[in-house]
């Protein structure tokens, strides 16, 4: 189908790569502006533009699509089959939503109606769902909100975000062409959702990562691996921030001050967190490198009764 494709990071770009070697022709890419990134303030393109660059299409970069009538006007022009979207973030006007002959699909990485909205994978792992994965939905105005059209399930596990989004990002990838291929052949079957059942992934912020040792320590796990890569779960040891990256759950029980350091060795460090412990295996010290504890210790110092913050 001629389609046309809305994306900007590196799971629209994974998705897009999944459309690029399917029979669907993709016409026009439109992806977020380019933006000053870290400290450098160095111009940065997103994955998706690196990417349609690399394929020779043609690329638009809308500040806000919503008010850019030229931009609309130029999508007019192409008349699309079909236009695909994968975080893109924009919401995208009527206007738009009505242009192509068989609407706007979107790649949402969650089992709608759950976690709609920004960070569904983060969220996924920090509420502590066994099961998540993909829909492609049919866009509507609201939020997320549309009919689904196609579900793929996998399970959690002990991954952190960064294992989830690569394993989604492909399995969305697989799932839109697939997808695209029945609505083509009118085989596509449209289910509305259960606002009931509805929940939603807010953004992510720095400071989320920060860890309450008070937590019980399977929400602090949970929380550890959802922010990996970022914004990274952290604390403070003597003023300085540290950020945990890997961490088991013990059952023992403990009186300790919650943050207290219980015990260590070359395997972790065990906390006192929420009455039990929970045992870190891999930390980061400010302006250092992520390292295994034992790695650490080689030329630091962690001592029973230390407390993180």
């Amino acid at each position: 189908m001629k389609t046309v494709f809305m994306g900007t990071p590196d799971f629209a770009a994974t998705v897009l790569e999944h459309l690029y070697n399917s029979n669907n022709k993709v016409e026009l890419v439109v992806t977020q502006p380019d933006r000053a990134r870290d400290r450098g303030k160095k111009i940065s393109f997103s994955p998706v533009k690196v990417m349609a660059a690399e394929h020779g299409t043609k690329i638009l970069q809308p500040e806000k699509i919503r008010t850019e009538q030229d931009i609309i006007q130029k999508i007019r022009e192409i008349s699309p089959d079909v236009i695909a979207v994968a975080a893109y973030g924009q919401i995208l006007p009527s206007e738009i939503l009505e242009i192509p002959k068989f609407g706007c699909v979107n790649v949402h990485a969650s089992l709608l109606p759950k976690l709609r909205g920004a960070s569904p994978i983060q969220h996924a792992i920090i509420t502590g769902e066994e099961i998540t994965g993909v829909t492609i939905m049919q866009m509507a105005e609201g939020l997320d909100t549309g009919d689904m059209l196609a579900q793929e399930q996998v399970r959690i596990d002990k991954r952190n975000s960064q294992q989830l989004h690569d394993i989604l990002a492909e399995m969305g990838g697989k799932l839109l062409v697939k997808t695209l291929d029945l609505m083509e052949k009118g085989q596509v079957r449209a289910v509305p959702q259960n606002e009931a059942d509805a929940t939603y992934a807010g953004l992510i912020y720095k400071n989320d990562g920060k860890i309450d040792f008070a937590d019980n320590p399977q929400k602090v796990e949970r929380l550890i691996r959802a922010f990996d890569p970022w914004p990274g779960a952290f604390c403070s040891l003597n003023g300085k921030t540290v950020k945990f990256w890997k961490a088991d759950i013990c059952e023992d029980k403990t009186d300790a001050e919650p943050g207290t350091i219980i015990n260590v060795d070359d395997t972790g460090i065990k906390i006192a967190c929420g009455g039990k412990i929970l045992k870190v295996t891999e930390l980061q010290m400010p302006g250092k490198k992520r390292v295994k504890v034992g790695d650490y210790l080689r030329g630091n110092r962690l001592e029973n009764g230390m407390r993180f913050e």
